[in-house]
C-alpha cells in the first residue's frame, strides 16, 4: 500500500509556476518536472514531459525508456516551435526526477537537478545532481560544505529538450521494496531553502500523514525564502 502526498507553489519571487508533477499510487508513477526557458516555454516542456512520462509507462515502457521518449518529444515539440517563429523561438527545457514502485522493488530515473530521496532510518539522496558544483565536488575541487553556497549552484549540466540527445545522460538507481521507505521527489525550490536535516525531521514524522508532511515542506520552503516554484511529492511504503 503507498500513501502519497503532494503539492506545488509558485514561491514569493515568481510569477509563474514552471513546476509540474504526476502522482499516481495505481501505475506506481511519481514524477517531479521543474521546466526552464523563461514565459511560457518552462511551464509547456514540464507538463509536455509529464504528460509524455505517463502515456509512456501506461504503454509499458521502463522508466528509463520513458524518459528517453519524453526528451525526443519534447525535442520534436521545439523544432516545431522554431520553424513557426524562427530564432526567435526560446529554448525548451526541464529537468526530470521519476520514481516506479511495483510490488517489490523501485525505480529512480533522473536527469538535472531535481531530486528523490530515501527515508528508511535516515535520509539519504538517491539521485546526484547534473550540476556544475555536483561535478566540481566529485572532482574533488570544491568542499562539499561549501556548495549550497556556491554562486554557481544553479547551473545545471543536463536537461530534457536542451541537452543533445547524444550526450543525454540519464541517472538511475534500483533497489528492493520495504515497508517503513519513504521516497521524497523534489524540484530545486525545496532543497535551496531548506536543508537535508530538516528536510529529514519533517518526512520523518510518521505523526503526520503524507500530506501533512509535504505541506510542512512547502511551507519551511517559503519561510526559507521561496525564492523559486517549489515543488513536492512523499511516498510511503506501508
Amino acid at each position: 500500500m503507498i500513501e502519497f502526498g503532494h503539492g506545488t507553489h509558485v514561491g514569493l519571487r515568481r510569477t509563474r509556476n514552471e513546476d509540474t508533477y504526476y502522482a499516481d499510487a495505481t501505475l506506481g508513477l511519481f514524477l517531479v518536472a521543474d521546466g526552464m526557458g523563461g514565459h511560457q516555454h518552462g511551464e509547456v516542456a514540464s507538463a509536455l514531459v509529464r504528460d509524455a512520462m505517463a502515456d509512456l509507462v501506461i504503454r509499458g515502457h521502463s522508466l528509463v525508456e520513458a524518459v528517453r521518449g519524453a526528451d525526443e518529444r519534447l525535442i520534436q515539440q521545439a523544432r516545431l516551435q522554431q520553424t513557426r517563429v524562427g530564432n526567435h523561438a526560446l529554448p525548451m527545457g526541464t529537468t526530470i526526477a521519476a520514481l516506479r514502485l511495483d510490488a517489490n522493488s523501485y525505480e529512480v530515473a533522473w536527469v538535472g537537478d531535481s531530486r528523490v530521496y530515501l527515508w528508511q532510518n535516515g535520509l539519504r539522496q538517491i539521485s546526484h545532481d547534473h550540476s556544475l558544483v555536483q561535478e566540481l565536488v566529485s572532482a574533488g575541487t570544491l568542499d562539499p560544505t561549501q556548495a549550497a553556497y556556491h554562486p554557481q549552484r544553479n547551473v545545471i549540466t543536463q536537461a530534457l529538450g536542451i541537452t543533445a540527445t547524444a550526450q543525454l545522460h540519464i541517472g538511475m538507481a534500483r533497489g528492493r521494496l520495504q515497508p517503513g521507505m519513504c521516497f521524497l521527489l523534489c524540484s530545486d525550490g525545496l532543497t535551496e531553502e531548506v536543508s537535508d536535516n530538516a528536510i529529514s525531521r519533517i518526512v520523518e514524522r510518521h505523526d503526520l500523514a503524507a500530506q501533512e508532511c509535504v505541506d510542512h515542506l512547502l511551507l519551511a520552503a517559503l519561510d526559507g525564502g521561496g525564492s523559486d516554484n517549489i515543488t513536492a511529492i512523499l511516498a510511503r511504503v506501508d
